[in-house]
């Protein structure tokens, strides 16, 4: 797979002569809407065998191919050049296709309302081959052990028809918050807990085609840290038993003892032997009630990796990632106008709309923009691109982890499906 980076006076069809691809074909992978329209600084997946690569000034073949791990003689000899010949800038290489690695991926799913919308059944089934995981989001514990149901209707069948399989998603929310007090008197009673189990194993049953019970306990006080870990011990005993996996979201920490009601209670350590894997979630840097930045800025994002490598095995860890933007209103003020979620592909719709160029942070590895709406008032967006999730790819196989858990679905980014694909054999369950 090629990513092309949309550049003043390119149109889709000279793209696609320029890589001797269909037009069409990039149009319809790429799910773009107005193919008259390209944004400059815009990211396109080119659907190509391997890719290609412009010589920039300072570069060797050396440097090129250790960047794609690669040796340089190779390199040379699949291109027919000398591999002692300098290099101009400008010069095309041919990038043979990356080799893949097995990973696991998840992405949750969060029906709103009493019944699943078809919109999101069928965003389900559009992704569904490329997920190992399909999480249900959520069922809430209740203080007598008992589960809130959760709407699910369609959304095993969608699983089993894609090869995914379940992971049913126990929360400690209430009344849409999550809620320290609920987890307390959950994990302060072995007979509440029991039942909880007891519940979870029922419904996992009822519901079929479940593999995994992913506990995502979060804001919980601080002195419930071992009575967390200890209830994760009997409930690991209690799933294993029957034939279930067991899971965990964890807080992006970056030390054992970070401070703050949203990490001091989650012990990556003890989680790491525990459970068969864990969640990070490292997004949220950007977040809708914060100043505009990237919500899952890559320097930040290897900084919790680098950490909970240090405490749970790397076979164990799967990278959280958000598949949404922000779009802030300008000035940001602390207290005032929340940012609003967007998608990749609606980044671009209001790029496109308001004649914005996309610009790109080399460093966080994520793409922006600024626009001025229509009553005048300055924006400014960031959001996920072909690009910034590759890069977070490499960062996955450099470390070995074991996947990559997406949240949510129904936020549209089919390069980010193209890009697995090229990446990855996604192991089913």
């Amino acid at each position: 797979m090629q990513i092309h980076v949309v550049r003043p006076g390119d149109t889709i069809w000279g793209i696609a002569q320029a890589y001797n691809v269909n037009a069409q074909t990039i149009i319809q992978t790429n799910q773009i809407e107005t193919p008259n329209e390209l944004v400059v600084g815009q990211a396109v997946v080119i659907p190509i065998v391997g890719s290609f690569y412009w010589v920039q000034p300072g570069d060797t073949l050396f440097t090129i191919a250790q960047r794609f791990g690669l040796n340089y003689v190779v390199l040379a000899q699949i291109n027919g050049i000398n591999p002692n010949q300098p290099l101009l800038p400008g010069f095309r290489l041919y990038i043979p296709p990356r080799q893949k690695t097995n990973t696991e991926v998840n992405i949750y799913i969060e029906p709103t309302g009493d019944t699943v919308s078809q919109q999101l059944l069928d965003s389900a089934r559009e992704v569904g081959r490329h997920l190992t995981y399909l999480a249900t989001f959520s069922y809430q514990a209740r203080r007598d052990g008992s589960l809130v149901p959760m709407p699910i209707q369609g959304i095993p069948e969608v699983a089993q028809t894609s090869g995914a399989s379940l992971m049913l998603v126990v929360t400690n929310l209430e009344n849409g918050q999550f809620s320290g007090e609920l987890g307390r008197d959950i994990l302060q009673s072995s007979a509440v807990q029991e039942v909880l189990l007891d519940n979870i194993i029922d419904e996992a049953k009822r519901i079929g085609g479940v593999s995994d019970i992913h506990f995502d306990f979060e804001f919980l006080p601080p002195d419930q840290r071992e009575a967390y870990n200890n209830f994760l011990r009997k409930a690991a005993e209690r799933l294993h038993a029957e034939g279930l996996l067991i899971s965990s979201a964890l807080a992006p920490k970056l030390s054992r003892e970070q401070a703050g009601q949203w990490y001091e209670a989650h012990d990556y350590r003890a989680h790491g032997e525990i459970v068969d894997f864990v969640v990070l979630m490292t997004y949220e840097w950007g977040y809708s009630g914060g100043p505009p930045m990237p919500v899952s800025p890559i320097t930040e994002v290897e900084k919790v990796l680098n950490y909970a490598l240090t405490e749970i095995p790397k076979e164990k860890i799967m990278m959280g990632q958000n598949l949404y933007g922000y779009d802030w209103t300008l000035p940001y003020v602390e207290g005032g106008k929340y940012a609003r979620a967007i998608s990749p592909q609606q980044a671009i719709a209001i790029a496109r709309d308001h004649q914005a160029e996309i610009q790109y942070d080399y460093i966080a590895q994520a793409p922006y923009f600024y626009y001025v709406d229509d009553e005048g008032n300055r924006h400014e967006v960031w959001f996920e691109d072909a690009r910034s999730i590759q890069a977070k790819f490499d960062l996955m196989k450099r470390l070995n982890l074991r996947g990559i858990s997406y949240w949510k679905l129904s936020f549209s980014f089919p390069q980010n499906w193209l890009l697995i694909q090229d990446n990855f054999n996604v192991v089913k369950r």
